[in-house]
């Protein structure tokens, strides 16, 4: 059986926000994660309510939190900040809780992809965290003299905005450590054939 590639990078960063009124994070040494993410801070929690990430359920409906953390590469900041023309965009300005350097292309790691950290703590990849004009809002008011920075921000961060994850099993996050990456074994589904004889449906997937 062939093993699934892994893949290694450096914290650089941690952060949490504990503040309502704004998602900007602010940075810590460490943090322990428990099942409900980073303690205190705005995401944290077993559940959320849905919004318009999840339109098959009502809005508010209780469903599984599986965006309690936020992850940023350094690289792809770097990249964002280059085409926006600013010297750099902070992970603090987009509300990230886990800065990470070294992992290629992080915000393109597949959902099921798990991040072990060396105090035991691992995150299990849910997605991209796709980019919205709140954190270009952030950017702009440090950078007043660069016109349309909130709107341009959505289109600079697509692909680069980086990844929401939720705790599998709690531990210790530390700046410096280095984390190891455990891409998922890929899968490929394909939908069986109609019957002899009838025809699928337009549309059908």
């Amino acid at each position: 059986m062939a093993r699934t590639p892994q893949l290694s990078g450096r914290i650089v960063r941690v952060l949490v926000c504990t503040e309502r009124k704004s998602f900007v994070t602010r940075e810590l040494a460490e943090t322990k994660v428990s099942f409900e993410g980073i303690e205190g801070d705005r995401h944290a929690g077993l559940t959320r309510a849905a919004d318009v990430r999840t339109p098959w359920f009502p809005k508010g409906t209780p469903i599984r939190n599986t965006r309690q953390l936020s992850l940023v590469s350094t690289e792809e900041l770097a990249e964002v900040a280059q085409t926006l023309g600013i010297p750099k965009v902070l992970a603090s300005w987009l509300g990230a809780n886990v800065e990470v350097a070294g992992v290629p292309t992080l915000t393109q790691l597949p959902p099921g992809t798990r991040l072990f950290f060396p105090e035991d703590a691992v995150l299990a990849v849910e997605g991209e965290n796709e980019p919205c004009t709140g954190p270009g809002r952030v950017i702009e008011a440090h950078h007043p003299d660069t016109e349309k920075l909130a709107s341009r921000f959505v289109k600079a961060a697509w692909q680069r905005r980086g990844l929401v994850a939720w705790v599998e099993r709690p531990g210790l996050i530390r700046a410096g450590d280095e984390v190891r990456v455990m891409l998922p074994k890929p899968v490929t589904y394909v939908l069986p054939a109609a019957p002899s004889g009838k025809k699928e449906k337009a549309g059908s997937v």
